[in-house]
């Protein structure tokens, strides 16, 4: 088993990175976090999740590259949900950080997972009932540094209502909630108008 791969990073999209070592160059599939997390860097470690899909007239061997450990623990524990395959843990990943993650499922916050891409109501709460102890119990949150408190209500009716205002502007409610979430960290007693306005100029 490949624990990580370190080299030289000679290709990177949002979606993929290429790490070449002694003349050999590894195509691995990443998150929007990791391709973050690496962006301008020439040399790069990136911890491997290996995946063998059987079936069919060829088996498919694919590499998953992640910038941190806890990232790919998170992705492990999201594959192990019933209705979450490796694509939709990634899309997971490359919304929300994390350490976001590991508080939206702490706080059983099935809003902000129903905001991904090919995750409904079922599998949010699929996901938050069978990860919740999970996250805790195997370090992660610990690690990176969660929280166990809940958002307040008033910081949550807040988020809410920037991240619909957002919306509403035509901005995606995923990327709308995490930039709320940002402010909010920072400053829980924003009002809405204010939340709006730092998130227009911050949302991309």
């Amino acid at each position: 088993m490949i624990e990580y791969i370190r080299g030289e990073l000679t290709e990177l999209t949002p979606a993929q990175a290429v790490v070449e070592i002694a003349g050999l160059g590894y195509c691995l599939n990443i998150s929007l976090n990791t391709y973050s997390a690496i962006q301008g860097k020439k040399e790069v470690k990136l911890y491997v999740h290996e995946s063998l899909v059987t079936g069919g007239r060829d088996d498919n061997y694919t590499f998953y590259g992640f910038a941190s450990k806890q990232e790919r623990a998170l992705y492990r524990l999201l594959i192990t949900v019933s209705g979450v395959g490796a694509n939709t843990a990634r899309m997971i990943l490359s919304t929300i950080s994390p350490a976001e993650l590991c508080n939206v499922i702490a706080n059983g916050d099935e809003r902000i997972l129903k905001s991904v891409k090919g995750i409904g109501l079922k599998t949010a709460q699929r996901i938050i009932i069978d990860l919740r102890d999970k996250i805790v119990s195997s370090g992660i949150a610990t690690e990176l540094h969660v929280s166990n408190e809940p958002i307040s209500a008033f910081d949550r009716a807040v988020r809410d209502e920037a991240v619909s205002a957002l919306t509403m502007l035509g901005f995606s409610p995923a990327p709308s909630a995490k930039v709320v979430e940002d402010i909010l960290n920072e400053d829980p007693s924003s009002p809405v108008e204010e939340v709006v306005k730092l998130a227009l100029k911050q949302i991309k």
